[in-house]
């Protein structure tokens, strides 16, 4: 099971629409939950942190491995992410993705990560980048099953 844990809502059409068709293309593959938590207003950016923490901290579990999208993190190729996937389905069965807020993630959150991962040095919007996620999520299974969409 993939589990993508985002902060803040998507508000355009053309964003949902996509989701839900990657959504649709992955349920061949695995189950996927997209949960969805607020994002804080507040002028104080630890606190926005620290509350987004709060909220992202009841989504997971003790046996999820958690990969945290961080501008910081380790980039990979189509293909490495990948074998990365597949190899962590042979130890877990349960992966859980971290899409943080406007400000990234809590210290916590990013200490209790497995694995960092980054698209880019560059920054997205992170309604935009749930469906690079899922697009890449989907590439991946794509890969491994040797079936025709990476090129």
């Amino acid at each position: 099971m993939i589990k993508v844990i985002c902060v803040g809502r998507i508000k355009e059409k053309y964003l949902n629409d996509a989701i839900e068709e990657y959504k649709k293309r992955l349920s061949k593959y695995t189950k996927i939950d997209i949960i969805e938590v607020s994002d804080i207003d507040n002028p104080n950016i630890d606190i926005i942190l620290y509350k987004e923490k709060e909220l992202i901290e009841k989504y997971i579990s003790d046996k999820d491995y958690v990969i945290t999208l961080e501008i910081e993190g380790n980039m990979l190729t189509s293909e490495e992410f990948a074998y990365k996937l597949d190899n962590i389905f042979n130890k877990s069965s349960n992966i859980t993705f971290i899409i943080g807020g406007s400000y990234g993630l809590h210290n916590s959150i990013k200490e209790r990560s497995n694995y960092k991962l980054s698209f880019s040095k560059m920054t997205f919007p992170h309604q935009l980048f749930r469906v690079n996620l899922l697009e890449q999520i989907y590439r991946a299974y794509k890969i491994n099953n040797h079936e025709t969409y990476h090129k």
